[in-house]
């Protein structure tokens, strides 16, 4: 007998036996990370929680939005220093807007960057330098047309000449 020769364990085949490791690691770490996972969004509805909870409205002038590394965007200095090393270099949605007498830079939330008007007043809900929602203040917001992608413009065009020759 030859000593690679692998010798099956009671009755079972060695490739069955990896087989069956695997699986059981592979549920071992689907657990783990469900587990993580729901605790990660308990943090996460806590700390919105605490964000509604501190909100305020406030009526701003738009000067200006773009997405800008954190660094960058000229936020307060301590809040740069509390922010994790690997999300400073990171583009977030930056809105430059005068609250009052004071120009201030807020980050927004991304759901509701494309909104914004620059340029015009709205009302908002501030919590911080971040910002929840936006209203219009004299008119209704809509969001900026998306602009057509190569593909779908082809597409039209097709259609137009099909309606054409009929």
């Amino acid at each position: 007998m030859n000593s690679m020769e692998l010798i099956p364990v009671m009755g079972i085949s060695t490739g069955m036996i990896i087989a069956l490791v695997v699986i059981v690691v592979l549920i071992a770490a689907l657990v783990a990370l469900s587990i993580y996972g729901k605790k990660l969004q308990t943090r996460q509805e806590a700390s919105q929680r605490e964000l509604e909870n501190a909100a305020r409205n406030v009526s701003l002038l738009v000067i200006d939005k773009k997405h800008m590394k954190l660094k960058d965007s000229g936020l307060p200095q301590i809040m740069l220093d509390q922010t994790p090393k690997h999300m400073r270099g990171r583009k977030v949605p930056i809105v430059k807007a005068k609250i009052g007498p004071k120009i201030m830079s807020l980050i927004c939330d991304e759901k509701i960057f494309d909104l914004i008007p620059v340029k015009k007043e709205v009302r908002a809900m501030v919590s911080g330098i971040y910002i929840m929602d936006v209203k219009g203040l004299r008119s209704n917001l809509d969001a900026r047309k998306k602009k057509r992608k190569l593909s779908d413009k082809l597409r039209m065009k097709l259609d137009e000449l099909k309606k054409n020759e009929k």
